[in-house]
């Protein structure tokens, strides 16, 4: 037996019946519990009476509207929804809802969204308005969520094509290798030059491919010291096709869910690769004086031997010349303190990335930078590099903003994908905690303005860790 689909019911079947004990009073104080703003309009338009759901809407609208003409309480372009919510007032059912604006002393439009009805039989009738400040307030914070994030991944993109430019133009051969295959994902194309003698397309074919079988024995125990280690010292190994010794480094990351070896090779003889090799370090060099960031190259005291013209503007400082003249720890923040910190963690580690400090120009200006330094081999001595760029502005909300940097650090070792499923997450979150803070906790006005369900809303929330849901179930 098919049933029948159960219709709503939007209006009292009964009303004479189950309402006739309504006197005026209690229908007025009904009215005014159902509505942020209840309005009584006379035949004519003009407001007779109102009543106000909130402290902060009397203190915006008092009694300054009594005795008004509707029309002239709301902006100029919301005289016309108006008009409209007036002429079909006089139906026998609810008009549709109508956003308008009123214009406030403190500045900001008031938002409310009327319905009205006509009761009586002279004409009067009962406007029933919704505030909107909360849900525009919430449609704000998006849009500058929205914009943030948006700007993000206009520096990642980018910062990747960056970095994709100093792979493909750096002289020393780079081979990508699938760590768990030991298959060829990607060479350079100083790598293709070294290993053309052997293979027209190394991408796809084995790694162990391209070294003669008498350095295959160390070539599988480097790689397996750098599977645990993540480094290890340099070996000699002899490339396929050719007589000469090649020195190998090895680096492990992550990245796709998945890890690589780096395989750096570098010829140890003078030969035509080599002079290849020197055109494009030429190359490079060129790139290093042109990237957007500053470039420093500095002795183990600080003392800077080479700079790009980036770093001259942004420290402000006249010339190559003038530069040498002066230390890194005269411009990093606090002398003595700063660039210390920075030298230290160098030596422990290394590499220091995204070191917050202040650079101090050489007119006296000081900026805020961030800074991302590596140790360099140099026969003279240690030696180090920096990078120095202007620090990103960072928008306000603290939640938001420290999740951004987070997701900007999983570049390069998380899918695209799960980057943008991670910053709806983000959103949705932020979304969910403003609207209970703008309901005091109510859950369920937070659902209906999300336009949820209050079913939907409590697994978000169990999602999030939001609230105590015990009480609730």
């Amino acid at each position: 037996m098919q049933l029948a689909p159960r219709k709503s019911n939007s209006q009292f079947k009964w009303p004479k019946k189950s309402l006739s004990a309504l006197d005026a009073l209690s229908a007025g104080k009904l009215i005014g519990a159902a509505a942020d703003v209840a309005l009584v309009i006379d035949a004519k338009g003009i407001i007779r009476d109102l009543a106000l759901g909130s402290d902060d809407l009397i203190d915006e609208v008092a009694d300054s509207w009594v005795g008004r003409p509707f029309i002239d309480t709301v902006t100029t372009e919301s005289r016309g929804k108006v008009e409209d919510l007036l002429a079909e007032a006089g139906g026998a059912s609810a008009t549709r809802w109508r956003h308008v604006n009123h214009p406030s002393p403190r500045g900001s439009d008031l938002p409310v969204r009327y319905c009205a009805i006509q009761f009586g039989t002279d004409g009067r009738l009962v406007a029933l308005g919704r505030d909107l400040r909360a849900m525009s307030s919430l449609q704000q914070r998006l849009i500058e969520t929205q914009q943030a994030l948006e700007r993000e991944y206009a520096r990642l993109n980018q910062g990747e094509a960056r970095y994709r430019l100093l792979f493909q133009m750096t002289p020393e051969a780079a081979i990508v290798v699938d760590a768990a295959t030991l298959r060829i994902v990607e060479v350079n194309p100083a790598a293709e030059a070294l290993l053309a003698r052997r293979f027209k397309r190394p991408a796809g074919r084995a790694a162990t491919d391209i070294f003669d079988k008498a350095s295959l024995p160390a070539v599988q125990a480097m790689l397996d010291t750098v599977r645990i280690a993540g480094r290890a010292e340099e070996i000699a190994v002899q490339v396929g096709g050719s007589q000469d010794d090649v020195m190998m480094a090895a680096y492990l990351f992550r990245q796709d869910s998945g890890a690589y070896f780096l395989l750096r090779l570098t010829p140890s003889a003078p030969d035509s690769q080599s002079q290849i090799v020197s055109r494009s370090k030429l190359s490079l060099l060129r790139t290093a004086e042109q990237l957007p960031d500053g470039l420093v190259v500095s002795d183990h005291n600080g003392r800077i031997l080479s700079v790009n013209e980036t770093f001259l503007t942004i420290a402000a400082i006249a010339s190559e010349e003038r530069a040498r003249a002066l230390s890194l720890d005269q411009l990093i923040g606090e002398p003595g303190i700063d660039f210390d910190v920075l030298l230290a963690n160098l030596k422990q580690h290394g590499t220091v990335r995204n070191f917050a400090t202040r650079l101090t120009g050489d007119s006296g200006l000081v900026e805020d930078v961030e800074i991302t330094a590596t140790e360099l081999s140099d026969g003279d001595g240690p030696a180090y590099g920096f990078l120095v760029k202007p620090a990103q502005r960072r928008e306000k909300g603290g939640t938001t903003t420290r999740s951004v940097e987070q997701l900007t650090e999983l570049v390069g070792r998380v899918p695209l994908k799960e980057l943008v499923r991670e910053s709806t997450d983000i959103i949705e979150r932020l979304c969910i905690e403003a609207a209970l803070q703008l309901t005091g906790d109510n859950r369920a006005s937070a659902a209906d303005m999300l336009g949820l369900s209050r079913q939907s809303l409590y697994v978000k929330l169990r999602k999030y860790g939001l609230g105590d849901l015990e009480g609730d179930e």
